[in-house]
């Protein structure tokens, strides 16, 4: 490529007013989400990942090991590379802050509340927390929020369909600043069980207790377990209880509190009853009401500074 017009191609700003508004959002994504760093991930939560002393003797090792196979099949090592080789751990996605483009609308509503200044309780999560303003319909939380926790100012930043990376992004581009609330209710990382492993999984909800220790330093924070969802036999089941097993060590008694309501919304057999989750992930008014009783006390107790 003639250098000259390199040089042009790369410091040709981008005019950002002529590009459609979804195509704006859709560029601006992708630019921030390639300049996304990987976020803090308390010990606590953080899988063991090999150093590149560790990666470089596991190649030597593999090395020495092709070396002294029959010719047959380090020729078809060779033709096919991908049969056998050293593969270090990928990045992990959940930890890395990233907005989809169809959330960018609400998260301009929520910079809007947050530049008020005046939210003192922070819901923070995915639609199971959005939908806590819904007033109608099967997933309708607003009448019991108002029933208990109406006398407190309430920003509920929860965005349907968000994920671990969401949350650190939203965090870390306005949602974390501009107000002072003096308790955070986190339920985060049920959508995260379609691409991410357990694992991965507590390492972002990890990645979003710590951002939110970073933000708001004077809150304390109620992390929540991941709720159940599905039937009792569903192999997310296992998956959740994996993540809320490891979440569970962010607990420290003062700044961060866990807690594990998800019996709250079971049956003795271990499903969840229609009445409370009709689509058995989103709460109805009943499935709201549990939450409400299971939490207002430990709610109470962070607002009044107990």
């Amino acid at each position: 490529m003639n250098h000259a017009i390199e040089s042009r191609v790369r410091l040709r700003p981008v005019n950002r007013q002529v590009l459609a508004p979804a195509g704006c959002l859709l560029l601006l994504a992708l630019a921030d989400a390639a300049a996304q760093q990987p976020a803090t991930v308390p010990a606590a939560v953080a899988m063991p990942r090999p150093t590149a002393e560790e990666i470089e003797t596991v190649r030597r090792g593999f090395d020495q090991f092709l070396a002294s196979t029959d010719v047959r099949t380090r020729t078809l090592v060779t033709k096919y590379p991908g049969l056998l080789e050293v593969r270090p751990p990928q990045p992990n996605s959940a930890i890395v802050p990233n907005l989809a483009p169809m959330f960018q609308a609400k998260h301009q509503a929520n910079l809007e509340v947050a530049a008020q200044g005046d939210a003192e309780l922070l819901f923070m999560g995915d639609s199971i927390t959005d939908f806590w303003r819904n007033a109608e319909g099967n997933f309708a939380g607003k009448a019991i929020l108002e029933q208990y926790f109406g006398k407190w100012r309430i920003a509920n930043f929860g965005i349907a369909g968000d994920t671990t990376q969401g949350v650190l992004y939203r965090l870390q581009h306005g949602e974390g600043t501009g107000f002072k609330p003096r308790a955070v209710m986190l339920m985060i990382g049920t959508n995260n069980t379609a691409r991410n492993s357990a694992g991965e999984i507590a390492e972002g909800i990890g990645a979003v207790v710590q951002e939110l220790r970073t933000r708001f330093p004077q809150a304390k924070i109620l992390l929540l377990a991941v709720f159940p969802r599905g039937r009792a036999d569903d192999p997310v089941r296992t998956t959740i209880a994996e993540i809320n097993a490891t979440i569970a060590k962010l607990h420290d008694g003062e700044q961060v509190h866990y807690l594990d309501i998800g019996k709250e919304f079971l049956d003795a057999q271990g499903n969840i009853p229609a009445d409370v989750m009709s689509d058995g992930l989103h709460p109805s008014a009943r499935g709201y009401e549990l939450w409400a009783k299971a939490v207002i006390k430990p709610i109470t107790a962070m607002m009044e500074g107990r």
